[in-house]
């Protein structure tokens, strides 16, 4: 019984565990380098974000973040308070009508 308790704890305290340098990819919408530029600020605005890189042509954005200061939610959070949509969290409409010209995306 002692062993399956302990057995049990460890595992507990392992999925408790936060990781320190982890990776996401996800997609974030957006057109030009003015784009890329608002939207990296925007993530490196999450305190616990190591890492925030997104590729104009694909519009996926890389992500390295301290899951013990933040969570990925809270970066798509911020890049969408910018008025950029994720698939997870979208802007509002507001937001999104007052980017320039060149960064308005086709919304889905």
């Amino acid at each position: 019984m002692m062993l399956l308790f302990v057995a049990l704890s460890a595992q507990a305290q392992a999925q408790d565990k936060k990781n320190k340098n982890a990776k996401y990819e996800f997609e974030v919408n957006g057109n030009c380098e003015q784009c890329k530029k608002r939207i990296e600020k925007a993530a490196f605005s999450v305190a616990g974000v190591k890492s925030a890189v997104w590729n104009i042509e694909t519009h996926e954005m890389a992500v390295i973040v301290n899951e013990e200061k933040c969570s990925l939610l809270d970066v798509k959070t911020a890049i969408a308070k910018i008025g950029h949509d994720t698939e997870e969290v979208k802007t509002t409409y507001e937001v999104y009508a007052k980017l320039h010209s060149c960064c308005k995306y086709e919304r889905k």
